[in-house]
């Protein structure tokens, strides 16, 4: 009986060490398990910061290109420098750990300047909690060339003049019509706002990037770098086609100001209500910028004001 006994003491003795050294184990490999993740969350961090600080010096890079170009040339146009889009560039020479041994670059930049007065400006829709009805006009037809519903473009006006009115009703400048601001949008700071009106759906959005943008102010389009679908909406009288022909004859030889633009169109699209609505020289540009280090991606998206003092940022926006 007590030999028994003794061997079942033993027994439960061992197993219960093998309990203990089981879960010594198991809380050492949690412990390391932890230490490995926050290491690893420690380490992305710092590659995200190093894409973004890459980023940053690139917007730099950007204002410098057109700060210089401002020096030799008052005509902007699709064949200078800044409209040169950065292919992937490897950045291995210049940062920690920037290469890996297969030879694959792991670091690297890429990005582009975007003439944003190329696009249509939702700006120009309201001046003064007033909808602009010239304006309204030419967003009509440029929603109607990419075969969108056309009364979206009276939405976005009312919206544009409800948030410049600060809520209080207003008229439309040439119809007089009243725009009820207390039931619309607080604004538009950027075209992924259109969303929140109605009619306006994701796909519509990713759609018109390419063709409307957001400024802080009124601007002309700048017929040396706008689509043909914006400056077909502009000219009112141009057509599609004729718009596509301008584009084409444009990179042989660039439109030197407003009067060589309207001389150069078809005899019967030369019709025009303002030069003030159109230019050869840009105020605003987009830079967007990708930076890859490593396994962590950045994104960016800034606004850049080009003015006579030199250029600032209006804002950024990062992914």
């Amino acid at each position: 009986m007590k030999e028994a006994s003794t061997v079942r003491q033993r027994g439960v003795a061992v197993v219960t060490a093998l309990l203990l050294t089981t879960l010594a184990v198991t809380i050492v490999a949690s412990l390391f398990w932890q230490q490995q993740v926050q290491v690893r969350t420690i380490e992305n961090q710092r590659l995200q910061q190093q894409a973004k600080w890459v980023l940053l010096g690139s917007l730099d890079w950007a204002r410098l290109i057109l700060r210089e170009d401002a020096k030799h040339s008052s005509v902007d146009h699709l064949g200078e420098p800044w409209a040169t889009p950065l292919a992937e560039t490897r950045l291995d020479d210049y940062l920690e750990k920037g290469s890996s041994d297969n030879g694959v670059a792991q670091a690297a930049i890429a990005g582009q300047i975007v003439d944003a007065q190329a696009r249509f400006n939702l700006t120009n829709l309201a001046s003064a909690g007033m909808v602009n009805a010239t304006e309204l006009a030419v967003f009509e037809r440029l929603l109607a060339s990419l075969n969108l519903n056309p009364s979206l473009a009276r939405r976005v006006a009312e919206a544009v003049a409800s948030a410049q009115a600060g809520g209080v009703t207003g008229a439309d400048g040439d119809s007089g019509r009243k725009v009820e601001q207390q039931a619309l949008p607080l604004g538009i700071a950027h075209v992924d706002d259109l969303q929140s009106i109605s009619g306006f759906s994701p796909e519509i959005v990713v759609l018109l990037r390419d063709f409307v943008v957001v400024l802080p102010r009124f601007t002309p389009i700048n017929v040396n770098t706008a689509s043909a679908e914006v400056l077909a909406a502009r000219m009112g009288n141009l057509s599609l086609s004729d718009a596509k022909m301008v584009t084409v004859t444009r990179e042989q030889a660039y439109f030197r100001d407003g009067a060589d633009f309207i001389q150069r169109l078809p005899a019967n699209s030369r019709q025009f209500a303002s030069m003030s609505e159109i230019t050869v020289s840009t105020s605003y540009f987009i830079v967007q910028g990708k930076a890859r280090v490593e396994r962590a991606s950045q994104q960016i998206e800034a606004l850049i004001e080009r003015g006579h003092n030199g250029t600032s940022i209006v804002w950024i926006r990062d992914y």
